[in-house]
């Protein structure tokens, strides 16, 4: 009677009223009801309570056990199921058995729990039961699921007569870990056993198809499949109609769903995926309509699909129609329907309706609080997603590994470091420590809040990785610009018995960006042709980008025009390589012919035009051209389009477009003062002041623009104000800050200050001892600079390419050429640095000052590029100051061939004319009017007046 009342329940409440009276009655020996009871506690979502009303029966015996093990697992809820498991083996009277173990090892793998699972591996082996079919089966797909395959593979190759269970858990873990071959290898093993394979072999090998990108792989298991029989299988039909989607074949994935005789709601569930998976959502909803016509009545994963769907129509009425129906159907009762209708709301940016929901529901489960925690940060709101976490630890309800990953995902989006480290000492205090999805989270907030040696610390204690763990790593080494750490880590991968997939090859490809990594790019590229990822679009993008940021933007191009289907992204990566390049034409061409195909600009491609217009009316029209078609205007298209008017000294555009912008955005102001810092303008300090005035308050970036203006007008008394400012301010003394104060002394003059705020400095990097070395070397003095270079060694840092760039200036400067030499050899045989263009400009502007003028000549004639006019200009001016004719000419020649302009012609026609050669001379001045190249006449401050 009880037992049927409680089948009969229909929403929460009346379960309790049941409960309390069983309670009063006393459920010791009722222990159908008991399963009745827990099981639709957990339809509900509500697990602590059937917990809790398994708990109150005294002396359960080990059948019930199992039985209540079970119920929690089909729902889901292995956390739980672990936790009762844990306390069992406290008592003497409910001993695991052959039923428990496969249950327990089937929740350690759901969790990702790998300590638990191990134990429980121990447990049985204690127990007699390792050598069971079913247990070792178990332990199969725990060890797979962990990423554990040598484990999983020595447990296996353990059983005597596998069967077709035993046989799919290995195909399954070989396909989940991305073993293709492996997988095909054990299904021809399992077949020399002339054992028949089953519906769910081929739902494991199947899915592989896709992965592979083989839709006649496919079709040729569908073939088998038929030739076995097994068509029928219930299992076996969703996954041909899955894999007929995936590949873009909805008519062949219909026709199959049409032809069953009897549709059970796995394949109606199939096709609505299908559907709203292909980006046809208006076919899935016809679909879920012809289902409640044919009175399938639809479960979680059915409402999953469908509110999905109603969320991609971009219309709100869909999704309400919906919930009206889950509501008819008596469906608003069950905490997982209203969790799927919360996220539907949330996805649609109807927070306040995703939150009334939440509010209402009369018991907030777990489930619940994960979906408004999703929630929240879908809609950027990471600040209330921490607060709802600490709610629901307040309100006792105990997070699981998904909470935990939102609220560290919520601290890594908020840059939260003390609190994520604090969610790190939680994860451990409460077993989450060896959750490999957590792990994976905390790796990634790590990176995502600067803190990449705490990364690397957790990656290296971690007992078990997966691919996400290596690809964070490569993403983290990427992100601080370290390719050869980023490659090593890649090819590790391939050693730790991992295959790499498309967002490994995304994360590293950005890692790659200098020219001589052009044939490693390329390397890459060759490895996504091989592995077939060449055809993805957002790898394509990727690649695009490589090529650009290598300066190879022909190959660039020949790429773009070879992809099958080009987005906004893959337009503005080649925009973006043009750019680099300043190759304006090709950017506003590229950008004529983005509009003329149709594809829609958005504020990235404009951010790269702005940047590149020759003419002020360019720049105009793109400004019109983004105000027309964007409703609001981000920030970026604001300063971006500062910059452009500034750029072409249009300083009053410039103040009136400010007057129009949101005056408490400290960016426009950060804008405006760097504009008129960069052309030593008073004006910035007035900019500051008002700032101050209007109460908006300055952030790092407009301290580094106050610190940057003061260098540039070279005012100390301005420095030391600013300095006095940003301490009252209560700006934190960081090592970047106090380098950029170390390069604004040393530009005021102060050299002595500069020296001790560098003194003082207890953590000194690079850029701390560069700029020392570079102030040294701006005011002449090339013995301190050798010195610092010298205790910079000595403290044991290793200057890089830019360090050498300080103190080869430094040398030039002072004239110290025995030891400019000294220097740039032990740049390139000791620390192994290619020498960029700045540290020959360096050397040949040495050679030049003191009179090596022949050997400042053979390193131009040995440049591995192209010498730069300002190079050679000041080369020949140095030829001219010093009197020689011969290297004069020589150079002159080379400049004019590399670059004819006018001021080349000039320059080697006075040396000419110096050296009394004035045949030469009006040789070159009659190819000049032969040219058309004219000299602009002279004025003087007589003739202006």
């Amino acid at each position: 009677m009880l037992s049927s009342s409680i089948s009969r329940c229909l929403c929460i409440e009346s379960l309790y009223k049941i409960h309390a009276l069983l309670i009063v009655n006393g459920i010791s020996k009722y222990e159908s009801i008991v399963r009745e009871a827990v099981d639709k506690y957990l339809l509900f979502g509500y697990p602590h309570s059937a917990v809790s009303f398994y708990l109150s029966v005294k002396n359960p015996t080990l059948l019930l056990q199992n039985l209540v093990l079970r119920i929690f697992s089909n729902h889901g809820y292995y956390a739980q199921l672990l936790s009762l498991y844990a306390e069992s083996q406290n008592s003497s009277y409910r001993r695991p058995d052959n039923y428990t173990f496969p249950i327990v090892i089937k929740a350690c793998a759901a969790d990702t729990a790998c300590r638990a699972g191990k134990q429980a591996h121990c447990a049985a082996l204690r127990s007699g039961y390792g050598g069971n079919l079913l247990v070792r089966t178990a332990l199969v797909d725990f060890y797979f699921k962990i990423g554990l395959l040598e484990y999983a593979r020595k447990v296996f190759d353990g059983i005597t007569e596998p069967d077709l269970v035993s046989w799919n858990a290995l195909l399954f873990g070989y396909c989940l870990n991305g073993f293709n071959q492996d997988a095909f290898k054990s299904l021809r093993e399992m077949l020399l056993t002339d054992l028949k394979p089953n519906g769910s072999i081929f739902a494991s090998v199947i899915p592989l198809c896709v992965r592979l990108r083989a839709p006649g792989l496919g079709a040729s298991l569908h073939v088998f499949a038929i030739k076995c029989g097994i068509l029928d299988d219930e299992a076996l039909v969703p996954t041909l109609i899955s894999m007929y989607s995936s590949f873009g074949y909805l008519s062949a994935a219909r026709m199959l769903f049409e032809m069953q005789k009897v549709k059970d709601l796995v394949s109606w569930n199939s096709m609505i995926s299908a559907y709203s998976q292909n980006g046809t959502p208006g076919k899935a909803l016809e679909v879920f309509q012809l289902m409640n016509f044919e009175g399938e009545r639809p479960d979680f994963v059915t409402m999953l699909s469908v509110l999905s769907s109603s969320c991609d129509l971009s219309d709100i009425s869909y999704g309400e129609s919906i919930h009206a129906i889950v509501i008819k159907d008596g469906l608003a009762s069950q905490i997982s329907v209203v969790a799927s209708l919360l996220s539907m709301y949330a996805k649609s940016g109807e927070l306040q309706d995703a939150e009334n929901l939440f509010q209402t529901a009369p018991e907030k489960s777990l489930l619940l609080y994960n979906s408004i925690l999703s929630g929240y940060l879908l809609n950027g709101l990471p600040r209330l997603a921490l607060a709802t976490f600490c709610e629901m630890i307040i309100q006792s309800v105990n997070p699981d590994s998904i909470s935990l990953i939102s609220a560290i995902s919520a601290s890594a989006m908020s840059i939260y470091l003390l609190l994520g480290k604090s969610l790190h000492a939680y994860s451990i205090r409460n077993g989450f420590h060896s959750n490999i999805n957590v792990l994976n989270a905390l790796l990634a907030f790590y990176s995502e809040c600067n803190q990449f040696q705490y990364t690397l610390k957790l990656f290296n204690i971690m007992q078990a990785r997966n691919l996400v763990s290596w690809n964070t790593l490569i993403c983290g080494w990427t992100d601080i610009g370290d390719t050869q750490s980023a490659v090593a880590f890649f090819r590790q991968i391939g050693r730790e018995d991992l295959k790499f997939d498309l967002i490994t090859m995304i994360s590293i490809l950005p890692s790659i960006h200098k020219s001589e990594n052009i044939a490693l790019g390329k390397s890459f590229h060759a490895l996504a042709i091989k592995n077939g990822f060449d055809s993805d679009t957002t790898l394509a993008n990727a690649l695009i980008s490589m090529y650009a940021n290598c300066g190879s933007v022909d190959d660039s191009h020949v790429l773009f025009q070879s992809v099958a289907f080009r987005s906004t992204v893959s337009w503005n990566a080649l925009l973006t390589g043009y750019r680099k390049l300043k190759s304006s034409k090709e950017v506003m061409k590229l950008f004529n012919q983005m509009i003329e195909v149709g594809q829609k600009p958005n504020s990235v491609t404009l951010l790269n035009i702005l940047s590149c217009c020759e003419a002020q009316i360019q720049g105009k029209s793109i400004h019109a051209f983004a105000l027309r078609n964007f409703y609001n205007l981000e920030t970026t298209l604001h300063t971006s389009s500062l910059c452009m008017y500034a750029r072409f000294q249009n300083f009053e555009y410039c103040c009136r477009l400010f007057g129009t912008m949101d005056r408490n955005n400290v960016v426009y102001w950060n804008t405006m003062m760097s504009i008129y810092s960069q052309r030593k303008h008073t004006e910035v300090l007035n900019f500051f002041k008002e700032m101050l005035d209007d109460q908006v308050g300055p952030d790092a970036v407009t301290v580094l623009t106050l610190v940057s203006a003061c260098s540039q007008l070279g005012s100390l008394d301005l420095a030391q104000c600013i300095h006095g400012f940003i301490i009252r301010s209560g700006f934190e003394r960081s090592t970047s800050l106090i380098n950029s104060f170390i390069d604004m002394y040393a530009k005021t003059g102060s050299i002595s200050t500069a020296k001790r705020l560098l003194d003082e400095l207890q953590e000194k990097d690079l850029i701390s001892w560069s700029t020392m070395i570079n102030g040294y070397g701006m005011h002449g003095d090339g013995e301190a600079a050798m010195e610092l270079f010298l205790k910079m060694q000595e403290s044991g840092a290793c200057p890089d390419d830019i360090t050498f760039v300080s103190i080869l200036s430094a040398c030039s400067h002072a004239g110290l050429v025995e030891e400019g030499r000294i220097f740039f050899k032990l740049m390139v045989e000791k620390h192994h640095i290619t020498p960029r263009m700045e540290h020959y400009a360096c050397l040949i502007d040495l050679f030049s000052r003191s009179g090596h003028l022949i050997e400042a000549f053979d390193l131009v004639r040995k440049l591995p590029f192209k010498p730069s006019i300002e190079l050679l200009e000041s080369l020949l001016g140095a030829c001219n100051c010093h009197g020689d004719a011969e290297v004069g000419e020589a150079v002159g020649k080379l400049l004019i061939e590399l670059h004819p302009t006018t001021s080349s012609y000039v320059m080697l026609s006075n040396i000419y004319s110096a050296a009394e050669r004035w045949k030469d001379s009006g040789r070159l001045r009659f190819d000049m009017r032969a040219k058309e190249i004219r000299k602009e006449p002279g004025i003087s401050f007589a003739s202006m007046g």
